[in-house]
């Protein structure tokens, strides 16, 4: 394989590579590639940022299997890159082979963050000629498409944007202590209740982002 930067997917930010389509108003699309090197007809969707790109191309499979009802590796490339255009036998062995937790007949549940980010990787390893991609760039890009990555413990949320959010607001707790005679006068609280309510809203957050298997779309 040669250098992923250097693929025409890479310089778009549309490492799915996915066609432009006017009626496709994929979010950070900023329209069609120019003419390719060496010629050919401009084709692809050119995005602002290569999490973008990922977002369109999670949220286009996501398509497949809630819209078209394609469930399995072999159903959902064989859309993907169909054979008019493409080995696809090879396409699909090829992201068989780097989707070890499945074959290419196996169920796959593309809301599942898991199943996702290894498809997705497979994909634009094959449409790239490798993934040039950091681990935070792939996330980012699943993120917002809804898809966020699990966090396995209390000290790994906290330091998640969402968790250090949390944090802050439970940090401001003691800060707010002493304006618990104001929340009392404004509400009608007892002195400390304000401040209880706050420091709850900080515990809910934090466990959230540890059970949530999902964001709203972004």
């Amino acid at each position: 394989m040669g250098d992923p930067k250097q693929a025409r997917g890479y310089r778009n930010r549309n490492p799915g590579n996915i066609d432009y389509v006017p009626t496709n108003r994929w979010q950070g699309q900023v329209g069609i590639e120019p003419a390719p090197r060496g010629g050919g007809r401009p084709r692809f969707a050119v995005f602002e940022s290569h999490e973008y790109g990922i977002r369109a191309l999670a949220m286009l499979l996501t398509t497949y299997q809630d819209r078209h009802g394609l469930r399995t590796i072999r159903q959902i490339i064989n859309r993907w890159a169909p054979g008019t255009e493409n080995n696809t036998g090879s396409y699909v062995g090829f992201v068989d082979a780097r989707m070890p937790r499945h074959s290419a007949d196996d169920v796959l549940d593309l809301h599942n963050y898991a199943d996702m980010r290894e498809l997705v990787v497979a994909i634009i390893t094959h449409e790239l000629g490798g993934n040039p991609y950091p681990d935070s760039v792939i996330d980012e890009g699943l993120r917002r498409a809804g898809l966020v990555k699990p966090v396995p413990t209390v000290a790994a949320a906290a330091k998640t944007e969402a968790g250090m959010s949390a944090m802050s607001v439970a940090a401001a707790v003691a800060a707010a202590a002493p304006a618990a005679p104001l929340l009392q006068s404004i509400a009608g609280m007892p002195q400390w209740t304000g401040v209880a309510l706050i420091a709850a809203v900080a515990v809910v957050v934090v466990a959230v982002i540890l059970t949530r298997r999902r964001d709203a779309p972004a």
